[in-house]
């Protein structure tokens, strides 16, 4: 009798009960399988049909790419500025608080003013001077961009400090926190997105190529990590991301700084991948090639095996620096995806989005890029990119400083001096 009712009493008498059994049963069993299940891809039992998702969405998204790259500069430019639309959408929906937000209106479109005057700031500056080089042949239209050039500073101050007053104008009694969580959260995202994304563009208009080959290696990387992994990844790398294997890592790494080199090859043999972009037209670009593009024998070194069939090469000088931005790409870059992981970490999300299948969000395929174009634009000012003073830089400051006028006179000046040499 004493256990009959031991029995009863430990069971769940009323259908409540039993449904709160089962609900905690199965939460026990799925936290028992959480504790004795590998994070490592190589366990993973649904790795086959998350592996085909993945990469069905990769070769959409390589397809996409490589379609809008053969479209030129602009096309590009416009790329990266709808990628960092969904970036700044991603993020900004990170602290949202539907309550909160019912009870201030014009909050998000505070937001994205802050977004477009930031936009607006950094094309700027980056673009002004295509856009003379392309309005010079229209007196009236130069004049107009050259106005707007010259007071571009104060245009964006101005557009901030508006921004600054309705903020201010906005405050609420018992939402402050919130409200200035929110401005501070805006800031650290224009700073994030728009430092790094703007080396992106500066770059694409140094050259398609610097563009290009850069993101190719990212993607390089991010594929044959996640292979390696699939297949060979035994040891964890790092706890910020547990799927993360050393195996993966390493055999990322290998096949990266080896695409480079191969890949800076094919790439720099197309002009109109090489050459700068001075204006906004659409055009393909040809140009005299760069030293750098410039194909130059190579003998291999002695250690070379006897085997081996080649014992001399023709080799583009650019391949020499595409190793280090494979190098880069390899062993730095991915940091940017394990700040990511981190950062996910900190808010409780698997992703930052939804938006790519097998992938996550928008924000989660860049991380590593936003990394690799920073380091690529310094590493092109610093090492490549001559810094002494030119004929066309000279022509390029005097027509995005000086008034039609002021040209003319310079003109005649010039002439009147060559003149009287």
């Amino acid at each position: 009798m004493e256990e009959e009712s031991n029995v009863t009493s430990s069971s769940p008498s009323t259908p409540v009960q039993r449904l709160r059994h089962r609900k905690r049963s199965s939460t026990e069993v799925l936290d028992g399988d959480k504790v004795n299940a590998s994070p490592l891809l190589v366990n993973d039992r649904n790795k086959y049909k998350s592996f085909m998702v993945r990469t069905y969405s990769t070769l959409w998204m390589i397809a996409g790419f490589v379609m809008v790259v053969y479209m030129g500069h602009l096309y590009i430019t416009a790329m990266v500025l709808v990628i960092q639309i969904f970036m700044a959408k991603e993020l900004f929906n990170l602290l949202r608080k539907a309550p909160e937000d019912k009870c201030l209106p014009g909050i998000k479109q505070l937001n994205w003013h802050f977004f477009f005057t930031a936009m607006l700031f950094v094309y700027g500056r980056i673009l002004s001077q295509r856009l003379a080089n392309t309005v010079t042949a229209d007196q009236f239209l130069y004049r107009l961009v050259s106005g707007l050039i010259k007071y571009h500073m104060a245009i964006c101050y101005f557009l901030y400090i508006i921004g600054f007053m309705w903020f201010i104008l906005t405050l609420k009694k018992k939402m402050y926190k919130y409200q200035f969580g929110q401005y501070a959260w805006t800031h650290m995202i224009l700073i994030v997105v728009f430092t790094q994304s703007s080396f992106t563009v500066a770059n694409i208009f140094e050259g398609i190529f610097w563009f290009l080959l850069p993101a190719s290696l990212i993607i390089i990387n991010d594929i044959f990590a996640y292979i390696f992994g699939f297949f060979f990844g035994r040891t964890p790398l790092i706890k910020l991301s547990p799927k993360k294997t050393w195996e993966g890592f390493i055999g990322a790494s290998v096949t990266t700084i080896i695409s480079a080199f191969v890949l800076a090859n094919v790439l720099g043999r197309f002009p109109w991948l090489t050459c700068p972009r001075q204006d906004l037209s659409t055009g393909w670009l040809q140009c005299d090639a760069d030293p750098l593009f410039k194909p130059e024998p190579f003998t291999l070194p002695a250690w070379i095996p006897g085997w081996f069939p080649w014992k001399e090469m023709e080799v583009l000088p650019v391949q020499w620096h595409a190793l280090c931005l494979g190098l880069f790409a390899s062993i730095i870059a991915p940091f940017g995806g394990f700040f990511a992981s981190g950062f996910k970490r900190a808010f409780k999300i698997k992703d930052f989005g939804d938006s790519i299948p097998g992938h996550g969000g928008i924000t989660d395929r860049m991380d590593c890029q936003m990394v690799m174009a920073v380091f690529a634009y310094i590493y092109l000012q610093s090492f490549i990119v001559s810094q002494s003073v030119s004929v066309d830089k000279i022509l390029d400051q005097i027509l995005t400083n000086l008034s039609f006028e002021e040209q003319q006179a310079l003109f005649t000046r010039l002439g009147q001096m060559i003149g009287n040499s």
